[in-house]
């Protein structure tokens, strides 16, 4: 076991390194001037070269890769050319949005697919397997930000249950800022479980078929104990696997919705950036959200071995 945690460590460490500079490649070497960038292309040369001597771009770009990766190390990010704030605040201030979004997308995301998956596959090929695949293809086909939408349209703006968009702050009213969080978290949730509902439901299909479960069957168990006692371990193994993209996807890809429901989060952050030409946040923020996708797969990865006991001998 502690092998197989020893390789997946190894991995995560190298795909972190190799990341890091590739973004850093992208956004600093290739050709272009970051400076003229973010000052525009009507930039006098004096105040491009003055950004230049202050961003560090005139030295080696070894030299300023290494700077960089040190500073994220001990938590030195720079500062917001736009803003004229330490990177890191931006991003704990924004940070306190999107992970308790993504949280409770995910909360719902699993308790709907779950549910759903498990019943499609123990009524196979019966009108309520037919009725959750046909509600999980048109999930898959609506884009998450046309759910939120309409989402904003029917409880925001016809029953006044919520409010359309923005957020009050947690410090302020917290019931009001989780429930400024609902209509976004369901929007993303839709689109989610219905993807991991047809996940869920073929590998519990899988799992239905084998012959231990036959077995199970053949010594008097019902076809729902057999389930939830025998199979349903197993068939978790492809679902881990996609609830950890998912998860991952929901931490980095918020930024559709966010944008939709005006949240101040880290998806309206780099959108600000990008839009605003301030690089050194986009490279800071793009690499938190590397390293989040990263630490989900590393995580998923040891859940493996929590759940495949074959994995525990493995070397």
């Amino acid at each position: 076991m502690s092998a197989v945690i020893a390789q997946r460590l190894f991995a995560f460490l190298a795909t972190l390194l190799a990341t890091s500079l590739v973004v850093f490649l992208v956004l600093e070497v290739l050709p272009g001037d970051s400076a003229q960038i973010m000052l525009g292309v009507d930039a006098e040369p004096d105040a491009v070269a003055a950004l230049r001597e202050k961003l560090g771009l005139n030295r080696p770009a070894a030299e300023r890769y290494l700077t960089w990766l040190a500073g994220f190390m001990t938590g030195d990010l720079g500062d917001s050319y736009t803003y004229s704030v330490p990177v890191i605040e931006l991003i704990v201030d924004r940070i306190a949005i999107t992970i308790p979004l993504a949280v409770m997308a995910m909360v719902l995301t699993i308790a709907i697919a779950l549910t759903t998956g498990v019943f499609a596959a123990a009524h196979h090929n019966r009108p309520g397997d037919w009725g959750v695949m046909l509600g999980a293809q048109i999930g898959i086909a609506m884009p998450n930000f046309w759910f939120g939408i309409l989402l904003v349209l029917f409880f925001a703006v016809t029953l006044g249950w919520f409010s359309a968009g923005g957020f009050p702050g947690w410090e302020d009213d917290p019931l009001d800022a989780f429930k400024a969080l609902i209509l976004p978290a369901v929007s993303l949730a839709l689109v989610q479980s219905a993807i991991l509902a047809r996940v869920t439901r073929s590998a519990v299909l899988d799992v239905l078929r084998e012959d231990y479960i036959r077995t199970a069957r053949a010594k008097g168990l019902s076809k729902r104990a057999a389930l939830w006692g025998h199979g349903l371990r197993n068939a978790m193994i492809p679902v881990v696997t996609v609830m950890g993209l998912q998860f991952a996807f929901l931490l980095s890809g918020t930024i559709i919705i966010e944008n939709v429901f005006y949240l101040p989060g880290l998806g309206r952050l780099i959108f600000q950036a990008i839009s605003q030409r301030d690089l050194i946040v986009v490279k800071d923020v793009v690499m938190l959200m590397v390293i989040k996708v990263v630490v989900i797969n590393f995580l998923v990865d040891l859940l493996y071995v929590a759940i495949d006991p074959r994995l525990k001998t493995a070397t």
